[in-house]
Order: structure tokens, then sequence, then C-alpha cells
């Protein structure tokens, strides 16, 4: 297996791993609920997506 000519500088592997971050999920409002969602997913407060119910929500009994 080929080995490296020579060690990389500590300049060198910081700037490489700079680009390592975790970036800010790109939340939408959900048009029939209003409830920050993220794009191209089932809203889990109403059960909507692109306009039509996917999932059936529990009605709520309240006695």
């Amino acid at each position: 297996m080929a080995q490296p000519k020579r060690r990389w500088s500590k300049a060198r592997t910081h700037l490489k791993r700079s680009t390592w971050k975790l970036e800010n999920q790109n939340l939408v409002d959900c048009p029939h609920c209003h409830e920050k969602v993220m794009q191209h997913r089932v809203c889990p407060n109403c059960g909507y997506y692109d306009g039509k119910e996917v999932v059936a929500q529990k009605a709520e009994n309240n006695n």
C-alpha cells in the first residue's frame, strides 16, 4: 500500500476539515397548518403533503 511522502501540516489539516460543519435544516411553513416542517416531507402535525392528506391523524376525544 502506498505511503505518504511527507506529513500534512496542521494548517493544511484544519483547512481541509473546516468544511465538515453541519448546516441548518431548511424549514418552511406547512401550507395547511402553518407549522415549520422540513421540505418535501409529510407534516407531522397535520399529515398533509402537497395539499393532500397523506397520513390520517387520530381524532382527540375530549370527554
